[in-house]
């Protein structure tokens, strides 16, 4: 795989371990480093989510390190050091904790946190689908690759930037503390998705450059590849459901909207899809079409038929 990491660029097996095995050269001030930098991403990332600021959040992610110890699950899998694989998952769900109890903290102090929970940052994180998954593998083989050749440092901050990882923690800390766990729960499923994906292609490229071989483990990785296969698993079916509601909630729509076509001033203001009902929020003048002619439009395009319920609010949309 010299395409992947170039012999002249590809960085040693005991070099990969200096960077991401903190029980590797100078212990003290990996570990340091690493919790006074993910304290002050979490910071970051919180006052950004907060202020409904990309710009605040994508600085939390250039300066974010937990993916230092996601990788170094990876090397300890395809090197067969349970050790590394334990010490780096411990260091990743302190981590985790720590981000989500500052966001928590935040959250108490916010005047109205339904003002935050609707802002672009939050709903941005907690819905994730089969897209996030896909972009979250991509930009997991780039943080690998980056962490094995010499010659892609200048290209770090992009890859910290793709690799979003403490801004979903900080959702969920914020969402936690505003008292909306299913929101928490979106934003969790998002990052272990990202942290999923990083390790899988971590332990794939390694493999596929040379790293297993040359530490002389096979046989031991199996249990460690099935376990990978089942989380990628866990994390892909809330994201595929995700994905088909938003796909029958487009549908949805467009039926409401031409539904309401007769009516001047009236709207679909949202729609959401929950197991066999649907729900249609309009804004519209008081007389609204019978509801059988939307039910008879749904039920030709979604296939299950979901029992459709319509949540009027009186009134119209007038532009000038």
């Amino acid at each position: 795989m010299h395409l992947l990491a170039p012999p002249n660029q590809r960085r040693t097996l005991d070099e990969l371990a200096d960077r991401l095995d903190f029980r590797v050269g100078d212990t003290g001030s990996k570990q340091s480093a690493f919790w006074i930098m993910l304290t002050l991403s979490g910071v970051i990332a919180i006052s950004g989510i907060i202020a409904d600021s990309t710009a605040t959040v994508i600085g939390a992610m250039i300066v974010a390190p937990l993916s230092v110890p996601i990788l170094g699950v990876g090397l300890g899998i395809v090197t067969g050091k349970a050790a590394l694989v334990g010490r780096s998952l411990l260091l990743v769900a302190t981590g985790v904790v720590l981000v989500i109890t500052v966001g928590y903290l935040f959250a108490q102090f916010l005047p109205n946190p339904t003002n935050v929970l609707s802002n672009s940052q939050v709903l941005g994180r907690t819905s994730p689908k089969l897209m996030d998954l896909t972009a979250a593998l991509a930009t997991g083989l780039v943080g690998v690759i980056a962490m094995i050749r010499r010659d892609v440092g200048d290209v770090l901050p992009g890859v910290a930037i793709a690799i979003s990882l403490v801004p979903p923690l900080a959702v969920v800390g914020v969402c936690l503390g505003s008292n909306a766990p299913e929101l928490a729960l979106g934003a969790f499923v998002l990052f272990a998705s990202n942290m999923v994906a990083m390790i899988i292609t971590a332990t794939v490229v390694l493999v596929a450059t040379g790293y297993g071989h040359e530490a002389g483990t096979g046989a031991r990785r199996v249990r460690a590849y099935s376990v990978l296969v089942f989380a990628l698993i866990l994390v892909a079916v809330p994201m595929v459901v995700n994905s088909l509601s938003s796909l029958w909630a487009g549908r949805i729509t467009d039926a409401a909207r031409a539904w309401l076509t007769d009516m001047p001033g009236a709207q679909v203001t949202e729609v959401t899809v929950q197991s066999d009902t649907a729900t249609v929020r309009v804004l519209a003048p008081d007389q609204l079409p019978p509801v059988e002619d939307l039910q008879r439009q749904v039920d030709a395009v979604v296939p299950w038929h979901p029992r459709v319920v319509i949540v009027h609010t009186v009134g119209g949309r007038v532009d000038h």
